[in-house]
């Protein structure tokens, strides 16, 4: 895995302004390592500030060549896409990254370290990120014993901000002196904290078993920050679930993109009053009494579409149609949710 002090690029290959640069997001905005640059070809010799609408100064390189003249020890694939696979058109790019004697990190479900290690320069490395490195037991509620907090990041769809959220409230409480840890389940996560469970990599039956070994080899520590999946509302996941009853959660918090009324796909689910789906979670946690009540305490609700002026107002509104306290913790700080949790 990566060393903090390694030098990174980002290959974000004609995604640095998609929904599926997710992965380059996050390690942009908080990974430990310095990052010399993000590879897109379609936008070399700018900044990533004036490619798309992020606040990073970042050079934009054209390829891996540029990126190893820069610097770079390792590159960071950063695009996500559905379904997780290698495209085709990125196999040469990921090759020449070999050749050039930088280290590759793959958060995609396609392994890389077998096809290219041949490749590979003395000393470098392909960190293959969804590749389960155990195989847990069956869950069986056993963090419920835990005597810590331990708050799940649940929320209306895919890709709003459940990571996100969950590090800067980690990110928060440890700066208020407070014993949290944060607890990485996909591939973003585990990229950046160097730990975690991918949860989407793990079959079904051993996905629930998973959380519970990540939850109670952390039971030492008062707060446990679990990094959400998936949601309750979708047709293709089931990453809530297994994160609920392998966590046995105390705390939720509920993420939620303003405005948004319809999952993005498909598009067709709309999505409920937020209070009914509150609800929902909470007694799906609790399985009617059987296992551990969790309540929502907070939403973290993602402004990011919106002006200033605009973002306060759906934070007031999100909190008036609740009743529970609302932020937006990138653009506002974590404070306001963390303290739920201190």
């Amino acid at each position: 895995m990566l060393n903090e002090k390694q030098k990174i690029a980002v290959f974000m290959e004609g995604n640095i302004d998609s929904d599926y640069g997710k992965m380059g997001y996050g390690v942009m905005r908080y990974a430990r390592n310095p990052v010399v640059c993000v590879i897109d070809s379609a936008n070399a010799g700018k900044r990533v500030c004036d490619a798309c609408d992020l606040p990073f100064e970042y050079p934009v390189a054209a390829g891996m060549r540029e990126a190893a003249n820069m610097g770079a020890e390792a590159v960071v694939i950063g695009i996500a896409p559905s379904g997780g696979r290698v495209a085709p058109e990125w196999e040469e790019a990921f090759a020449e990254c070999a050749r050039l004697g930088m280290s590759l990190v793959n958060g995609l479900h396609d392994p890389l370290s077998e096809r290219l290690k041949h490749l590979l320069q003395p000393g470098r490395w392909i960190w293959d990120v969804r590749q389960p490195a155990f195989t847990p037991p069956i869950a069986a509620a056993r963090a419920a014993a835990l005597p810590n907090k331990r708050a799940l990041l649940v929320g209306t769809d895919m890709a709003i901000g459940k990571m996100t959220a969950g590090l800067e409230i980690h990110r928060w409480l440890r700066a208020q002196g407070k014993d949290a840890v944060f607890l990485a389940t996909g591939q973003v996560g585990i990229t950046i904290t160097g730990r975690g469970i991918p949860l989407d990599a793990f079959k079904l039956d051993h996905a629930c078993g998973a959380v519970e070994k990540m939850v109670l080899e952390a039971g030492g520590h008062d707060i446990a920050i679990i990094e959400g999946q998936g949601s309750l509302l979708h047709p293709g996941s089931s990453a809530t679930l297994s994160l609920m009853r392998g966590s046995c959660a105390t705390h939720l918090i509920m993420c939620h993109r303003a405005r948004m009324t319809r999952l993005r796909a498909p598009n067709s689910v709309a999505i409920p009053p937020l209070a009914d789906f509150i609800r929902l979670n909470e007694e799906v946690a609790a399985a009617c009494g059987s296992l551990t009540r969790a309540a929502v305490v907070g939403v973290a609700l993602n402004t990011a579409a919106l002006n200033e002026d605009e973002a306060r107002a759906e934070i007031k509104k999100t909190e008036d149609e609740t009743g529970l306290p609302a932020e937006d913790v990138v653009r506002f700080g974590a404070g306001k949710l963390g303290k739920l949790l201190a």
